[in-house]
């Protein structure tokens, strides 16, 4: 059964639970377990059918590139983290 680690930001909506367990395939599943579990924590984490932007799944440490179909394994751990965004800003445009 996969593990599942809850982000701190989501953490009030569980009650303070950093991590349990939930029978399930893929990251689609995973949400819905934790839906369950505790309401309200899946319109936080998605978005029009879509993982919310603001939000990074990582499996077994790599990035879910599939979103919502990302597979889980049976062992696997799961992380909902905070989207890093940023960069250089477009040197092209002037500033204002």
């Amino acid at each position: 059964m996969p593990t599942v680690f809850i982000p701190t930001m989501l953490q009030p909506l569980t009650g303070g639970v950093k991590q349990t367990d939930i029978e399930a395939r893929n990251v689609r599943q995973i949400i819905d377990g934790l839906e369950e579990l505790y309401p309200g924590i899946k319109v936080r984490l998605v978005e029009d059918g879509q993982i919310r932007p603001n939000v990074s799944v990582a499996i077994d440490g790599e990035i879910a590139r599939m979103g919502l179909l990302e597979k889980v394994g049976e062992g696997s751990e799961v992380h909902f983290v905070p989207a890093i965004g940023g960069g250089s800003p477009d040197r092209s445009k002037p500033l204002k």
